[in-house]
């Protein structure tokens, strides 16, 4: 095809405490200050619709990247292998278009006020568009694995698996890893507190520091080829039966379903949480079994997809229910 030219003009421009690039952040975190977007007067119309607290993918314009950079190190960092710039989310590009997923916090007139948003001072802004979200009772299979992490984290705290700030869940992505970042409210994640990694290198991509028992996920993933997704909770009615040797256990339970689930679970040890020792007993243990008992800890469950990760700790935690509810029963 010939080469065709595309005219682009700002609908506006960034106002940053970001003033240098060695200030700007190569991704956008929590922590990161709030900016705002100067809208041209004459797009004010445009504006219509948008509303304090919607999330808004924000596409600028990254006038101070390099145009003739075709490969780089990922995130700057020469110990990284070279890739291509389009496998990297780098300013220096052949067309320097920064994509930036924010919260608007603020609409006064034309100014947004935005979180968070890893832009310089003065970058030109070419478009803003609203983030199209799942139809609702959409499946947790979903092409969008932030969604399906997020989707997940929601039901398992729903159903009582996940409680303030503890465990974790990852999706594999070939040779990277996407897992929730540590100190995230399982049951109310945005995109920001989703990490992204380098399986190999274990190295941050993007995003928040990753979870501590990001060393368990890689270890899984390395050990397991089977398997794709990760969830590690802590069930109540679980942990209270691991806590109560004196009762029968699941492969006790006279329900066909009890010996079912009871053959795809083991239990480790009772490591430190975040440890080296931890993360090689569950890849070991992941060999043989998709559900991994942690001792004085919670569960790890390795499955295909995340929906059949929940699923398989949902059936767990019910049957420990069971099993308490049996004990309860015994002593009357």
């Amino acid at each position: 095809m010939s080469s065709t030219s595309f005219p682009l003009l700002p609908i506006g421009w960034v106002r940053s405490p970001f003033l240098h690039r060695a200030d700007c952040p190569k991704q956008a975190g929590k922590d990161d200050p709030v900016s705002h977007i100067d809208i041209a007067e004459h797009y004010l119309p445009a504006l219509h619709g948008l509303e304090k607290g919607q999330e808004v993918i924000v596409l600028t314009w990254l006038d101070r990247g390099d145009r003739t950079v075709l490969q780089c190190h990922p995130r700057g960092n020469p110990q990284r292998a070279v890739r291509g710039v389009f496998a990297t989310r780098s300013p220096d590009r052949p067309n320097p278009i920064g994509h930036h997923q924010v919260t608007i916090l603020d609409i006064n007139g034309t100014t947004l006020t935005v979180h968070p948003m890893e832009a310089m001072h003065e970058t030109p802004v070419l478009d803003i568009k609203s983030v199209q979200r799942p139809a609702f009772g959409a499946s947790l299979l979903t092409d969008d694995p932030q969604q399906s992490i997020i989707r997940t984290g929601r039901d398992g705290w729903q159903r009582g698996l996940f409680n303030g700030m503890n465990g974790n869940i990852s999706l594999k992505m070939g040779d990277q890893m996407l897992i929730t970042g540590t100190g995230s409210a399982k049951g109310h994640l945005t995109p920001q507190d989703l990490t992204r990694m380098d399986r190999a290198a274990q190295e941050v991509m993007s995003g928040p520091p990753p979870s501590s028992e990001t060393p368990v996920h890689l270890s899984i993933y390395a050990r397991q080829p089977k398997a794709e997704a990760i969830l590690h909770t802590h069930p109540p009615y679980l942990l209270a039966l691991s806590l109560a040797p004196h009762l029968k256990g699941l492969q006790e339970l006279p329900l066909f379903e009890g010996r079912v689930f009871a053959e795809k679970m083991t239990q480790i040890p009772a490591f430190p949480p975040g440890t080296n020792a931890l993360a090689q007993a569950a890849g070991e243990a992941s060999l043989s079994h998709s559900c991994i008992l942690m001792d004085n800890h919670g569960l790890v469950v390795w499955a295909t997809d995340l929906v059949e990760a929940l699923a398989l700790t949902e059936e767990i935690e019910s049957l420990a229910r069971i099993c308490l509810l049996q004990g309860a029963v015994a002593l009357y």
